[in-house]
C-alpha cells in the first residue's frame, strides 16, 4: 500500500521572495504586503494558481515581493491584462495591485470596465492621494487646494471618490480599509477573496515622504474612535470612544445622534450590504464631512451583490456556439446592412 504524502501547510514566509523590498522606510505598503502574505496561506489556494498583476507606481512593485506568479505590467493597464488572463485561465486566483494614479488617471477606463464586466478578480487600490513614484505631484484623489510640485498654488481639480466611482460602475463588491489597521485589512482581504466577481478594495495607504499624515485622523489612537465608522452586516451604525454615538437617517441625510444623552438606539441605521441605495449614501460620507454636521468616515464593506461573471458568460457562449452549425463567414461579414445597387 503506497504512502500518501501530505504537503506541509504554507505560511506567510512561503509567499515572501528573496527580492529586496524597495519602498521608502515607513511606507504603508509594507503593512499591506505583510497582511497579504499572512492571508494567502489561509485561502487554501496553491501558490502556482495565484497571480498578482500590477501597473506602474510604488504599489506596482508588489508582484516582485510575492512568491507567486505575477506581472509588473503597463501604466494603467493592469486591469486589461488581468481580464485577458482570467478569460483564458478562469481557474486562477487573480489579484490586481494598483494605485490612485495608476487606476484612476491613465487607467480610469480600464478600471470602470473591469468592474462593470464583473470578472472574478480582486482589485487592491492603494490610495495615498499623491503620485509617489514620480516624486509628489497631485493625483486624481488629492483634495482640492492641494499644494504639490505640480500645483504650487493649490490643485483646482475636484478629486475622485473611489468607492462612489466603483458603485457608479456597477461593481459587485465595494469596500474600504487602511494600512494601519492590520486586523481589519486582513478581514477585508478575506471578504474580497470570498466574493465571486470583481472585488474593489480601497486601501488608505500613507506616503510618509510626499503626503505624510493624509489619513492620520482615521489611524491615530486619539482620534480614530471618533472619526471612523466600521460597517458590520446587520449591525447599527455606532461609533465613538464608548460606542456612545450613532447614525440615523433623516430622510436621505445621515445625522449623528448622542446615545449617551438618551437617544434611542432603535432609530439607528442598520447596515445592509445588499442595499445599493444606502450604499450610495455611505460612500458619500466623504465629500464634505462638516457640511451637515461632523460624520465619521466609513470603513468595511459598503455593498456586495451577485451577478454573472464575464468569464463564465463567455465560456457558456462558446459552448453554445460549438453546438450550432458552422457559420457562413461571408454572411457574418456582410451582416444585415447590405444592399444591391442596380
Amino acid at each position: 500500500m503506497s504512502e500518501v504524502t501530505i504537503a506541509p501547510a504554507l505560511t506567510a514566509k512561503d509567499f515572501a521572495t528573496d527580492q529586496e523590498v524597495r519602498w521608502c522606510p515607513g511606507c504603508g505598503d509594507y503593512s499591506i504586503l505583510a497582511q497579504v502574505q499572512k492571508v494567502m496561506p489561509t485561502l487554501g489556494i496553491p501558490k502556482e494558481n495565484i497571480v498578482f498583476i500590477s501597473g506602474i507606481g510604488c504599489s506596482s512593485r508588489f508582484p516582485y515581493y510575492m512568491n507567486t506568479y505575477g506581472m509588473h505590467s503597463i501604466h494603467g493597464r493592469a486591469a486589461a491584462i488581468a481580464s485577458g488572463l482570467k478569460a483564458s485561465r478562469p481557474e486562477l486566483s487573480v489579484w490586481i495591485v494598483t494605485g490612485d494614479g495608476d487606476s484612476l488617471s491613465i487607467g480610469g477606463n480600464h478600471t470602470i470596465h473591469i468592474l462593470r464586466r464583473n470578472f472574478d478578480v480582486n482589485i487592491l487600490l492603494f490610495n495615498n492621494q499623491i503620485y509617489g513614484l514620480t516624486k509628489g505631484q497631485y493625483s486624481p484623489t488629492s483634495e482640492e487646494h492641494k499644494i504639490t510640485k505640480s500645483t504650487p498654488m493649490g490643485s483646482i481639480d475636484h478629486p475622485f471618490n473611489p468607492a462612489a466611482l466603483a458603485l457608479g460602475a456597477d461593481a459587485t463588491f465595494v469596500a474600504r480599509t487602511m494600512d494601519r489597521d492590520p486586523k481589519h485589512l486582513q478581514a477585508m482581504l478575506l471578504r474580497a477573496n470570498g466574493h465571486k466577481g470583481a472585488s474593489f478594495l480601497e486601501i488608505y495607504q500613507n506616503c510618509n515622504i510626499f503626503n505624510d499624515g493624509a489619513f492620520e485622523i482615521f489611524t491615530e489612537k486619539g482620534t480614530k474612535l471618533q472619526e471612523t465608522l466600521f460597517l458590520e452586516q446587520g449591525k447599527p451604525l455606532v461609533f465613538g470612544a464608548n460606542n456612545d454615538k450613532g447614525i440615523k437617517l433623516d430622510g436621505f441625510r445621515p445625522v449623528v445622534v448622542d446615545l449617551s444623552a438618551g437617544q434611542s438606539a432603535d432609530e439607528l441605521w442598520v447596515h445592509d450590504e445588499q442595499d445599493i441605495y444606502k450604499a450610495q449614501i455611505l460612500t458619500r460620507i466623504f465629500d464634505d464631512p462638516h457640511k451637515d454636521g461632523h460624520l465619521p468616515r466609513p470603513f468595511g464593506v459598503f455593498y456586495q451583490t451577485n451577478r454573472t461573471c464575464y468569464e463564465d458568460a463567455m465560456a457558456a457562449q462558446i459552448e453554445e456556439a460549438k453546438s450550432r452549425k458552422p457559420a457562413d463567414l461571408d454572411k457574418l461579414l456582410k451582416g444585415n446592412e447590405v444592399w444591391t445597387i442596380n
